[in-house]
């Protein structure tokens, strides 16, 4: 009877430790990222640029955001940023803003960056990743484009040049 009961008992630990076992494995392996896809309501997030601004995305609902994720190790980042300049100042007067987002990097990494570029539209810096992984970010640059409404019109991931640059600004222009 004692023998009955310990091999039922054991039983009944294997099968409660493969469910636990499972359920560990299926948590910590399940994508938890999911991209914004076109058509969605821009998530809102608020950061505060490398000046102290602070910028939440439902501010700018009326204009349209050029949203873009980068760092300063990226060298497709690094080629991108002055095309993003020189379009941020033809388009800033137009009803198009500029966000940039650098992922988890140094402030002091970030100002030398942007100050060595002559970069002046605002720069955050996501230290926690919290704005990549609500946008599904993996791949670095992403751009998204949010039109004047909140939607996302488009995401691109990828080096831009200067021309698509501004054929995304006045896809998003009021």
């Amino acid at each position: 009877m004692k023998r009955r009961r310990l091999m039922i008992r054991t039983l009944i630990l294997i099968v409660l430790g493969a469910a636990v076992a499972y359920s560990l494995y299926a948590n910590l392996t399940k994508d938890t990222k999911q991209k914004v896809a076109v058509g969605d309501t821009a998530p809102d997030f608020a950061l505060v640029d490398m000046q102290g601004n602070k910028h939440r995305l439902s501010e700018y609902r009326g204009q349209g955001v050029f949203l873009n994720f980068w760092g300063t190790w990226c060298p497709p980042c690094k080629k991108e940023m002055p095309y993003i300049n020189n379009q941020y100042h033809q388009y800033k007067d137009k009803g198009v803003q500029v966000l940039t987002v650098d992922i988890q990097e140094p402030e002091l990494a970030v100002n030398q960056f942007a100050e060595r570029l002559g970069l002046d539209f605002p720069i955050m810096i996501d230290t926690e990743k919290e704005v990549m992984n609500v946008y599904g970010v993996d791949l670095l640059p992403a751009t998204f484009l949010v039109d004047k409404n909140g939607k996302v019109v488009k995401y691109y991931t990828g080096q831009l040049t200067e021309n698509k640059i501004k054929a995304f600004m006045e896809q998003i222009k009021p």
